[in-house]
């Protein structure tokens, strides 16, 4: 299905599951898509979950801005939006990116009953994320055939011993206009929502002190987005939430070790889909 934003820009979403069942809505991180999440989605649905993956504007199948100006609170009205869609309010799986939006999201329009947030707290290790941009950066000329695309990423991701076949690379290349493959997201993000995160942290900071509904925090034991500390910081800031490990994986927790990753979310899931939940509006 395809939504859209209030400006106008379409945005692709991939609905699982029986629309009449509790919705969970996966918000992906900065420079992935919706696919990020299909083999969680794919159980979790199996299992009498709705669940509802979105492009985020500017990345995969969803529209990108005409003028290149991207902003943080685009990111979150999207969201919201996306939210509303279930007759319930649903509850977010949201990793980097996707879980800091989630927290303004419910922080500001409450529009969650349970938030899931994956390797990611309102202050992050900036070496980290430094380390993601350059990835993001590098290759602005593209690549030749998905065989090259590969070699970047298994560069990128030397933990995994298995390469993505050439069908799942295709859905994160787009042809360029010179015939060369480019990542399926607008370049121009990098100007503006990567910077603009960093003058976020104190509304995250403020947004996360005011989640009141049930939250999970999953980290990578291999991270390098977020730390003992920034983990401590955020249980601070949220002192009801539950805080689990993934033994293994790094920053890319649903990618490193999808089982156990979507075992954590099911067993937290699973107490709050009888709950009483409200209506959406």
């Amino acid at each position: 299905m395809t939504l859209t934003a209030t400006d106008g820009v379409p945005l692709a979403v991939e609905v699982r599951g029986n629309a009449d069942a509790p919705a969970l809505v996966f918000a992906h991180g900065f420079g992935q898509t919706r696919h990020a999440w299909d083999a969680s989605a794919a159980t979790l649905a199996q299992t009498g979950w709705q669940c509802l993956s979105m492009d985020a504007r500017g990345h995969g199948d969803s529209g990108w801005r005409s003028d290149g100006n991207y902003d943080f609170a685009q990111f979150v009205d999207d969201l919201v939006r996306l939210a509303r869609v279930p007759a319930h309010k649903p509850i977010l799986i949201g990793a980097s990116m996707g879980g800091l939006l989630g927290l303004v999201a419910q922080a500001e329009y409450h529009v969650f009953r349970a938030l899931v947030l994956v390797d990611i707290t309102p202050r992050w290790e900036a070496a980290g994320v430094e380390r993601i941009l350059t990835f993001m950066r590098a290759h602005p000329q593209g690549f030749a055939n998905t065989e090259e695309a590969a070699e970047a990423i298994a560069h990128y991701l030397p933990q995994r011993a298995q390469r993505k076949s050439p069908e799942r690379l295709r859905s994160l290349l787009v042809n360029g206009a010179d015939g060369r493959l480019r990542w399926h997201w607008d370049p121009r993000l990098l100007q503006t929502i990567a910077t603009d995160s960093e003058r976020e942290q104190e509304r995250l900071l403020d947004a996360a002190r005011r989640i009141d509904v049930p939250t999970l925090l999953v980290s990578g034991e291999n991270s390098d987005v977020v730390s003992d500390d920034t983990i401590a910081e955020f249980l601070r800031c949220v002192p009801h939430a539950r805080h689990e490990r993934v033994a293994r994986a790094t920053h890319m927790i649903a990618g490193d070790e999808n089982a156990a990753f979507t075992t954590a979310v099911a067993r937290f899931v699973a107490p709050l889909r009888f709950t009483a939940s409200e209506d959406n509006p």
